[in-house]
């Protein structure tokens, strides 16, 4: 299928061209990053040697009615004007946060700008929901954070008070998008960490009360602190919850363990093995364990994925891989670098 790339200048563009240069179905014929147009793919991502000669084309230039599928990597706020553009028949992901939300209230909180209204979400493990993403032309792929959280909270609905959740989540600094900000800079991150949005006012905080809210039937609350860590890429998020049910160790896991038993990208590890960002790097992998604070009786949750792959690129070649029939994991790696 003739695939598109629109936005594929940052960190995330970048990390869909590579991914999709092996797709066995999936052939990039257009690339386009509208501040950089006319300059060589290889001029900002000089590891795409597959695109060598090749230059990014800009929005204008680009031929909307050739594209069959289009993959949108914008910072949000933007994609609902590109849109606009497709034929109606053409499926699309969008990994920005246009599309996400349900709640227009929310989305002014949170966000600037007009509410665009909101497509399909885009998490397969959310139980039903592979159903709708593969019956569907126009997918919002979930955020990077959220990705975490929320599979990292589903197995537990029925046994915690989902009023009482609270997330501390470090991520690497391609999360901030490919920007050239003093807090970025190797000399600010490097040997520190720092917290950011603080109190409750990261933007991935109702997209994840949205989501667990529709799957439990009930409202869901969490307090997220969301944390800089120094390494490029990656996610590792702590989540906490009081439990309603005495459970110990040994069936939490068992139940994590059940929910995930059928699910390809998701690995609930060994009780003696903690997740690691380092192990999915590249890859479209989760690694999750989970324990029981008796002291506190609080069930604990440790989660990890590539904030590039199953937190954005390669998340959205899944949910691509569903709405147009493929096998779901077309083109996309189960190893990370594990360094």
């Amino acid at each position: 299928m003739k695939t598109a790339v629109i936005g594929a200048s940052g960190y995330a563009g970048g990390e869909l061209i590579r991914l999709l240069s092996t797709h066995p179905h999936l052939q990039v014929t257009q690339v386009s990053a509208h501040s950089n147009a006319g300059e060589l793919i290889t001029s900002i991502h000089p590891h795409l040697t597959t695109h060598n000669g090749e230059r990014f084309l800009s929005f204008d230039s680009l031929k909307y009615e050739e594209i069959e599928i289009a993959f949108i990597a914008l910072p949000h706020g933007q994609s609902a004007g590109v849109v606009e553009k497709f034929a109606k028949n053409t499926k699309i992901v969008d990994l920005g946060a246009d599309f996400r939300l349900t709640d227009a209230a929310q989305w002014s909180r949170y966000y600037d700008g007009i509410h665009a209204g909101a497509w399909t979400y885009g998490l397969p493990e959310i139980p039903g929901n592979r159903t709708k993403i593969s019956e569907s032309s126009k997918v919002a792929n979930p955020g990077c954070y959220a990705t975490s959280i929320i599979t990292g909270v589903l197995p537990a609905l029925g046994v915690i008070d989902s009023s009482d959740i609270v997330v501390v989540a470090a991520s690497g600094t391609t999360g901030a998008g490919r920007n050239a900000k003093i807090s970025l800079i190797a000399s600010e991150v490097m040997g520190s960490l720092t917290s950011y949005k603080f109190g409750g006012v990261h933007q991935h905080t109702p997209e994840v009360e949205q989501a667990l809210s529709q799957a439990s039937g009930k409202e869901v609350k969490i307090s997220f602190t969301p944390i800089l860590a120094p390494m490029p890429r990656g996610i590792l998020s702590t989540i906490t919850a009081r439990l309603s049910e005495e459970i110990n160790t040994e069936k939490a896991h068992f139940i994590f363990s059940e929910f995930y038993k059928n699910e390809f990208f998701v690995d609930v590890l060994p009780t003696s093995q903690m997740p690691k960002t380092g192990s999915l790097t590249g890859s479209n992998k989760i690694q999750m364990q989970v324990a029981v604070d008796e002291h506190t009786n609080r069930l604990v949750i440790s989660v990890a994925i590539d904030n590039l792959g199953k937190g954005a690129a390669s998340q959205a070649i899944q949910n691509a891989n569903l709405m147009c029939g493929f096998h779901e994991g077309a083109g996309l790696s189960t190893d990370g670098l594990g360094v």
